[in-house]
C-alpha cells in the first residue's frame, strides 16, 4: 500500500506542520515515510504546500506531482493547482471558509469542510490546518485520534506545550 497526500495553501496555515504530523504518525505506525517541503520566498503569505508519501515498501521517490491519493486544500491556489492531479477514486478535502467556488469532479470525493471558521470559534483561525486534519482522519483509515495527540506531543511538546489542548481542541470541533 502506497499513500500519496498533497497539503496545500499560504505560508502562515501550518501546511508543513500539518504534513509533518500525518509523516510522524505513519512513522510511528512503522510505515516508510518521505516528507517533502515546498514553498516560496515569502513563507508567510506566500504559497506553500508538503508532500507526504507513506508506504508499507521502500519509496522509491519523494516527489508527488500526479496521481494523488488525497489533496487537503486550503485556499483557492491549491484547488487550482492541485485538483486535477487527484487520482480517480481518490480524495479532496477543501477549507470551504476560503476557497471561494466548490471545485467540481465526478471521479473523486470531494469534501467541503469550514476549517478556518471552525478554527475561530474555538479560538483560534491559525489551528485551522488541526481542522483539517479531523477532516482527514474521518475519511482515511490511516491513523486514530490517539495517534494524532501522541503525534501532536512529539511536535510541540518540548518546544510549546501550551498549544496541544488548543489543537486537540480543534480536531475535536472539526470532527
Amino acid at each position: 500500500m502506497t499513500t500519496k497526500i498533497i497539503f496545500s495553501g499560504f505560508g502562515g496555515q501550518g501546511i508543513l506542520t500539518l504534513g509533518q504530523i500525518v509523516a510522524t504518525i505513519a512513522m510511528k505506525k512503522g510505515h516508510h515515510v518521505t516528507w517533502m517541503p515546498s514553498y516560496g520566498a515569502e513563507m508567510r503569505g506566500g504559497t506553500a504546500n508538503c508532500a507526504v508519501v507513506i508506504s508499507d515498501k521502500l519509496i522509491g521517490s519523494p516527489l508527488v506531482d500526479t496521481n494523488i491519493d488525497a489533496l487537503c486544500a486550503m485556499n483557492d491556489a491549491s484547488v487550482t493547482k492541485f485538483l486535477s492531479k487527484v487520482k480517480p477514486g481518490g480524495n479532496a478535502f477543501i477549507n470551504s471558509s476560503i476557497v471561494t467556488e466548490s471545485p467540481k469532479r465526478d471521479d473523486i470525493t470531494i469534501r467541503e469542510i469550514d476549517a478556518t471558521n471552525i478554527a475561530t470559534k474555538v479560538g483560534n483561525p491559525k489551528v485551522a490546518n488541526m481542522v483539517m486534519l479531523s477532516g482527514f482522519l474521518k475519511d482515511t483509515d490511516l491513523f486514530t485520534m490517539e495517534d494524532i495527540e501522541g503525534a501532536l506531543h512529539d511536535t510541540f511538546g518540548q518546544k510549546y506545550p501550551k498549544l496541544i489542548p488548543l489543537n486537540i481542541e480543534a480536531i475535536k470541533a472539526g470532527a
